[in-house]
């Protein structure tokens, strides 16, 4: 088996970051995602460096493993390809907002007359039951609605976004992990079933487990917002040459720090003998931290630190992360010829398995690269398929220029 999901169908209608990462993340276990695009690409196509036109940096990462069809779903011929192809699928994952997929025929309730053991994933920005059911929403908006800029700057200046995708990336794995479990419910049942994944709530899921905080409690009994991620100062430590990760973090950890910078006598002290008094002192602890760890070589600490048994890290730059000697050994970083685009670095599969493991099985398409193999998959004739193209329903290798 080339991954657990060997044999899935997937028709992916989803474009950008989210969707495409969420679909990314279901190709690399080995299911079969039939990447469905517009005449014009997908947007990251143009995200970043490139060779050739359509096949840009961003592109190339979110969308290996899949093999690309071009389909024209507001053209009546188009939308119809894909209801025939839809009769045969596991999953359709998609984040356009309902009321669009609604318009183009292809709602929950339109699809399962078609095809009921169908897994329909919606992956988009806000739940249907709200007042914001049919706002556009990106990345950017999701972290300000949040939060997630007012929590990065707490302390250091102006609001500021995440300096990734988090949201996009966040809801897509969530968005994977549904379809996961909604194929294991079905092996079970034999039933399909409609799952919507909202970003909004799914990020602000993510963000409020740590953030609630003190308003966990009704009334409250403290402050939103967990201290010590939100602290000024929790940031790598500057050493006399550079900078280390360190996450000193159990009662056993302290002590032993403590013990080895000749501070024994803290670990005593009521302010940080135990975790509770660390979290209310954190200011203070974490003012202690960098003025010790600038007095050494990174070197030096790392030593020091892996000898007490503290967790700690050489922090990388993007450069040195290609080069580091985990990364290097394990090979996550490794090359791979690609048909248009040359010598492409690729990102490894993080996760190991014991059997059906997944594989780098195919490179990121060309835009309409499949659309006929992918056609004649689903039963369409050569003629057939002929014909969609003349149409313009569909699109073989289409917008070189894209």
């Amino acid at each position: 088996m080339a991954g657990p999901l060997d044999g899935v169908r997937i028709l992916d209608l989803t474009s950008n970051f989210m969707g495409p990462y969420a679909s990314l993340l279901l190709a690399d276990l080995g299911a079969d995602v039939a990447k469905v695009e517009s005449p014009e690409g997908d947007t990251t196509r143009g995200v970043g460096p490139r060779r050739n036109p359509g096949m840009a940096a961003i592109f190339l990462h979110l969308n290996r493993n899949k093999r690309s069809l071009v389909l024209d779903l507001k053209h009546p011929d188009g939308r119809d390809a894909l209801v025939r192809m839809l009769r045969s699928a596991d999953v359709l994952l998609h984040s356009l907002r309902p009321a669009a997929m609604r318009r183009l025929g292809l709602s929950y309730a339109d699809v399962r007359e078609i095809n009921p053991r169908l897994v329909y994933c919606g992956c988009f920005g806000f739940g249907q039951n709200g007042p914001y059911a049919d706002k556009p929403a990106y990345d950017d908006l999701i972290q300000a609605a949040v939060g997630m800029p007012v929590l990065q700057s707490r302390g250091q200046g102006e609001p500021a976004y995440v300096a990734t995708a988090i949201a996009d990336r966040v809801v897509g794995m969530a968005a994977s992990s549904a379809v996961a479990a909604a194929l294991y419910y079905r092996e079970r049942t034999g039933h399909g079933q409609e799952v919507q994944v909202p970003m909004f709530e799914t990020f602000a899921h993510f963000a409020m487990g740590d953030h609630l905080y003190g308003h966990t409690f009704v009334p409250p009994i403290g402050e939103w917002g967990y201290a010590r991620m939100l602290n000024a100062d929790r940031r790598p430590y500057r050493t006399l040459d550079g900078y280390l990760g360190v996450n000193i973090y159990t009662t056993r950890h302290w002590q032993r720090f403590f013990a080895a910078v000749g501070r024994a006598d803290l670990a005593r002290d009521p302010r940080f003998a135990d975790i509770h008094g660390r979290t209310e002192n954190i200011g203070e602890l974490y003012a202690f931290l960098a003025e010790v760890f600038a007095t050494r070589s990174t070197d030096e600490w790392l030593k020091v630190l892996a000898e007490a048994d503290i967790p700690v890290i050489r922090m990388n730059t993007p450069e040195t992360l290609l080069s580091d000697p985990h990364m290097s050994d394990i090979g996550f970083f490794a090359e791979q010829d690609h048909p248009s685009e040359g010598r492409l670095r690729t990102i490894g599969i993080p996760q190991q398995w014991s059997e059906s493991s997944p594989e780098l099985r195919r490179p990121a398409p060309r835009l309409g690269e499949h659309s006929a193999e992918l056609l004649g998959e689903f039963g369409f004739g050569e003629d057939e398929i002929g014909a969609l193209v003349a149409s313009g329903a569909a699109g073989i290798g289409v917008r070189d220029d894209a």
